[in-house]
C-alpha cells in the first residue's frame, strides 16, 4: 500500500454518509471528483481532459465540522493522506479505489462562499495561554467575537502572539 500526503480540488458527487464505529469514534465519508481541463489550441475551447474520483474519509471533529457545511454538489478542497485500496466484489470482479485520509477540508472559494462559524475550542484559545482580549470578526458587528491571547507564555508582545 503506497501512500502519500496531496491537495486535491472538486466537487462532492453523493450525499456524504455518517458512521458511528463500535470503539465510539465517527468518521464521516463522501465521494469527490476532480476535473482535469485543458485548452485545445485548435479551437480555443477547454476542454474535458479526465476525471478522479475518490473517497475522503473525515474523522472525529472535522467529520462534524464537514456534516454541518457540506453538501452534495459543493466544490471543495481536500487535503490528506491517499491510498489505493485493491479489492475483490461479491462477483469476483478486481476493483481499485483511491482513499484519502483528509486532514483539511473545507469549500473551495473560488467557486462558491461561505460562512464561518467557529467551533467552541477555536474561540478559547486565551485560556490555553492566559490573559484573554475580545477581537471582532467578521464585520465588526458584534455578533462574532472570537478570544485572542495577548501573548504567547514567555512574550510579553501581543503582537508575536502566532509567532
Amino acid at each position: 500500500m503506497y501512500e502519500a500526503n496531496a491537495t486535491v480540488i472538486g466537487t462532492i458527487v453523493n450525499h456524504p454518509v455518517k458512521r458511528d464505529l463500535p470503539n465510539g469514534e465517527r468518521v464521516l465519508s463522501f465521494r469527490m471528483a476532480s476535473n482535469s481541463r485543458r485548452l485545445d489550441r485548435s479551437t480555443g475551447e477547454w476542454v474535458d481532459n479526465g476525471t478522479l474520483f475518490l473517497t475522503v474519509n473525515c474523522w472525529r471533529r472535522m467529520a462534524a465540522g464537514v456534516d454541518a457545511s457540506l453538501r452534495r454538489g459543493d466544490p471543495v478542497i481536500a487535503h490528506g493522506q491517499l491510498r489505493s485500496l485493491e479489492y475483490r466484489t461479491r462477483d469476483g470482479m478486481d476493483r481499485r479505489d483511491l482513499e484519502m485520509r483528509a486532514s483539511a477540508v473545507g469549500p473551495d472559494l473560488g467557486r462558491c462562499t461561505a460562512h464561518v462559524t467557529r467551533s467552541s475550542e477555536m474561540r478559547n484559545t486565551g485560556e490555553r495561554f492566559g490573559a484573554e482580549s475580545k477581537v471582532p470578526v467578521g464585520d465588526g458587528l458584534g455578533e462574532n467575537v472570537a478570544t485572542a491571547p495577548a501573548a504567547l507564555p514567555g512574550t510579553t508582545d501581543p503582537e508575536h502572539a502566532d509567532a
